[in-house]
């Protein structure tokens, strides 16, 4: 079982002792006032028939009806039902640095403990939120995808240490990558928004054009500054346990500042901005000042458990204790005949205290009502708050402060057609500040309206209308300065939507008289384009043909190849071929590498021969086989890791 509001019950363990001691005092009391005006022996035969006891039963039923009627306040839930919650929110990404910079302790108690708090601290603020953790050093990882899971985020986060990523250093480009997969992997459109938590200390200098990438992505990027301008020298414990000084490769000390300058310019490039983390308050300026104004979306997630109100029971139970108390007699059975005339009597006033009472029981059930709407708007559940009001509205429909409301949880439920058709209804109510804020926010709801309507004219109609109502809430309130810049806004909004609709008509004007010239052109660029489709087929046919020649030209040439080594056979007694193993060859492989074999012929007259046979000479293929040599040189290829590894500086694993 739980309670809806247990403060009540807190507020009942005090109550309650103080009734039952008014209860005791007030018996005493009378007690001693009968006995001060009417004798002992006189008081038996006035008492004659009244129980006591039966006194003290009425006393017992009354106070636990008063504690059934407290109970029953306190909203008693057990049972529950399966619903589908639905929450508007926003993407969020949070990226932690966990390098050890990050162990400073230029801010208390160090700058990644630091960070961790202002984490949980936001996921506070952001309960309607989606979140999602990354962490990084020297490369970066997805610690928890965005969830509304606030339990799966926050252990996220309290786990959290230097070391958690192997590879030491401070790389602020592979956390924005890998930002844009967490939130290219997410189908729904949403607004997506990193918060990087760091000291800037970025030492792979190629942030920027990731930023770019980002930025083109959608991401709004909201650096936060761990850390002081002054820095600190950084200590870390070794494996027994004791403090070092991190040193560079040059045996130098390392000391980590704050670098502002470098994360004011991300923050700059990513459309957000810069906010050292400074003070107690740090994280409610960033929500409240960056985060909150911007747009959210609606989604629905998993099926919640609903709890059942079962407060209708304690109610009942205390409604019988009090019917019980009211008709339960202080006299016997013996005595009541004599004494029905004082019964008749008191007849009126009891059933006036019945009615009393029953009327003080149910007026809280309707309150109960109106108060449970507030909670729902309150707690953004704007469309479940509109059908409490709509409910609430068909008992009461002269009630404008109903429909103020009613109208209130329909613009926020964007269904502006319903807002605007309460917010008419409470404007006719006689008290003016509501009527002002009525005529105010009809002005607003209409605005909103005809900015969805695609219909210029019809749109124009509605914002008109607009305009007018924020006039009369000026008339009632000419101090009203949202109303005055609503106003202008609108108004400014209709010059345009008419100028524009003034243009449209001339341009129309335009393309019909040009129409009128165009045909002409148009029969002339049909036949240049037919042109050009002529000209591209002659071009394809003489390719043909060009191809043809070319390939019976090859022909020709292999044919007078095969009579040439004909020839060549018949002439083996007058000279010695070079062996075909030997030729002097040279074969490009993919690779770049390049083979030489040599034959040497017989006889001084090798040139000559060679030249005979339509081959090179041997001193003609080293020349051609150097020159290759000088080009392999000159296209070795450098693998691109190798490259940037070979550019980069020295490595820092801080």
């Amino acid at each position: 079982m739980n309670f809806g509001h247990p403060r009540v019950l807190w507020f009942s363990l005090i109550l309650l002792p103080l009734l039952a001691l008014f209860f005791w005092a007030t018996w005493r009391k009378r007690q001693d006032l009968i006995r001060q005006f009417v004798q002992n022996k006189t008081l038996a035969q006035l008492t004659l028939g009244v129980s006591t006891a039966r006194q003290k039963w009425r006393r017992v039923f009354l106070f636990v009806a008063v504690s059934l009627l407290l109970v029953s306040m306190a909203g008693p839930q057990w049972g529950f039902t399966w619903e589908e919650a639905t929450q508007r929110g926003r993407d969020i990404i949070v990226a932690i640095d966990t390098s050890r910079s990050m162990l400073a302790t230029d801010i208390q108690p160090d700058r990644l403990t630091r960070a961790k708090l202002a984490a949980l601290d936001l996921l506070q603020l952001g309960k309607f939120d989606r979140f999602g953790l990354i962490a990084f050093s020297g490369s970066a990882f997805l610690q928890c995808p965005l969830t509304f899971d606030d339990e799966a985020f926050r252990q996220s986060v309290q786990i959290l240490q230097p070391g958690i990523i192997p590879q030491g250093g401070t790389a602020l480009s592979q956390a924005l990558q890998s930002a844009r997969e967490a939130f290219g992997s997410d189908a729904e459109e949403n607004h997506k928004i990193l918060l990087l938590f760091t000291d800037g200390e970025d030492h792979e200098q190629q942030v920027m054009d990731t930023v770019d990438r980002a930025v083109s992505d959608g991401i709004r990027i909201f650096t936060i500054g761990v850390g002081t301008p002054g820095g600190e020298l950084l200590r870390v414990r070794d494996e027994q346990g004791n403090l070092v000084y991190v040193k560079d490769e040059s045996g130098n000390v390392v000391k980590s500042r704050l670098n502002e300058q470098l994360l004011q310019e991300i923050a700059t490039r990513g459309k957000g901005f810069y906010l050292p983390l400074q003070g107690g308050n740090a994280m409610e300026v960033l929500y409240q000042k960056g985060l909150a104004p911007l747009p959210t979306s609606e989604r629905s997630t998993k099926l919640m458990k609903r709890l059942k109100e079962q407060f209708y029971w304690p109610l009942a139970a205390g409604i019988l204790f009090l019917i019980f108390e009211i008709f339960f007699p202080d006299q016997k059975r013996s005595t009541r005949r004599a004494n029905a005339l004082q019964k008749s009597a008191g007849a009126n006033s009891t059933a006036a205290t019945t009615a009393a009472l029953l009327l003080v029981l149910l007026l809280p059930a309707s309150q109960g009502s109106a108060a449970r709407a507030e909670r729902h708007y309150k707690a953004g559940e704007y469309k479940t708050s509109l059908s409490e009001y709509q409910e609430l509205i068909a008992k009461k429909p002269a009630d404008a402060r109903l429909r103020y409301n009613a109208g209130a949880a329909a613009f926020q439920a964007t269904k502006f057609d319903e807002a605007v058709k309460q917010f008419q209804a409470s404007a006719a109510s006689p008290d003016l500040d509501l009527q002002q804020q009525s005529f105010y926010n009809l002005g607003n709801a209409e605005y909103r309206l005809g900015e969805g309507n695609s219909n210029s004219q019809e749109k124009t109609a509605i914002w008109e209308q607009s305009l007018q109502h924020y006039e009369a809430a000026l008339k009632l309130n000419a101090q009203d300065k949202d109303a005055e810049f609503n106003r202008d806004l609108v108004k400014k909004r209709l010059e345009e939507l008419k100028q524009q609709q003034k243009d449209d008509k001339k341009d129309d004007k335009n393309d019909n008289k040009d129409e009128q010239k165009d045909p002409p052109k148009d029969k002339s660029d049909q036949e240049k384009k037919q042109e050009q489709k002529d000209n591209k087929s002659n071009d394809q046919q003489q390719d043909q043909k060009n191809n043809e020649s070319g390939k019976a030209q090859d022909e020709k040439k292999k044919e007078q190849e095969k009579q040439q080594q004909e020839q060549d056979k018949q002439q083996g007694s007058q000279q010695k071929e070079p062996d075909k193993d030997k030729q002097n060859q040279a074969q490009s492989k993919p690779g770049g590498e390049k083979k030489e074999e040599q034959g040497k012929p017989e006889g001084d007259d090798s040139a000559a021969q060679y030249a005979q046979l339509g081959k090179m000479s041997p001193a003609q293929a080293k020349q051609l086989l150097d020159a290759q040599k000088g080009e392999e040189k000159a296209l070795l290829f450098i693998p691109q890791d190798r490259k940037s590894a070979s550019q980069s500086r020295s490595f820092k694993d801080w």
